[in-house]
Formats: structure tokens, sequence, C-alpha cells
């Protein structure tokens, strides 16, 4: 099972691609899945892992009018990408304009994934998490 961690900064190019992090790469030499995720960013997923979310999807689903839509909603998201030669990953415009992705791109590890954010919208939601592990608060 691969385990991503790490903060890099990239840009995207004319194309709408960004390079992933060498450090990244062997887990998606086949292929990696791209959603929507939480907060507002995009998760990056290898097979295996993608294959544990359609599974808790689909499980999901089966509940109420609301998680179907859920499930409907992520499965239509997700895009399975490749990655060229020079690690370069293209975002499907729909998931770029999803995570607000114009230019800079934050990509870091998530443990179980790889998460892409503008780097506006990662500074909104991790600072005050920040400001408690500067100050030692547990909670």
């Amino acid at each position: 099972m691969a385990r991503f961690f790490g903060r890099y900064e990239h840009t995207l190019d004319d194309k709408g691609r960004v390079t992933l992090p060498a450090k990244f790469r062997v887990a998606f030499e086949r292929s990696g899945y791209l959603t929507q995720f939480h907060d507002g960013c995009l998760a990056l997923w290898t097979p295996e892992e993608f294959e544990q979310q359609m599974a808790s999807m689909q499980q999901r689903a089966a509940g109420g009018r609301g998680d179907r839509n859920l499930a409907r909603v992520w499965a239509a998201g997700s895009h399975e990408v490749e990655t060229d030669r020079q690690g370069r990953m293209a975002i499907p415009a729909h998931l770029r304009e999803y995570a607000g992705l114009q230019g800079d791109v934050l990509v870091h590890g998530a443990i179980d994934r790889v998460e892409l954010w503008d780097p506006t919208r990662w500074e909104e939601k991790v600072k005050p998490e920040e400001i408690r592990l500067t100050e030692g608060i547990d909670e």
C-alpha cells in the first residue's frame, strides 16, 4: 500500500497539466484516478485505493437520495489519468474549475492519496491547524 507525504509547489502548464513530484510517480506508473474531494481539492488515488473508494461509494449509494446523488456526482467527476515521461498529468477542465486551479498548484501527500490544491484555498483551510500545531494546542 502506497503512502504519501510531503509538500511540493508546481504550476499548471498551458495545456492544463501538472508535474507530479518524482517521489510520487512510481505509484502512478500504470495510472491513477483523479476525483473531486473534500474542501475543494482534488484527490489522486492509486488504482488500489480508488477501488476501495468505489466500494465505499457503492455502499453509500444504497442509502437515501442524498447519498445516491453524492455517489453519482463523485463517479461522474472521477477520471482515470496517466503521467507522461516527464511526469506530467493532464487535469480535465471541470476538475481544474472545481478546485480553482489556474496557475500555481500545491501537490501534497495526504497519507493514502495525493491532493492537489489552489495554494490560497489551502492556506485558508489549514491556517487554524498550523496555529494549533505551533502553539501546542491538542484540541
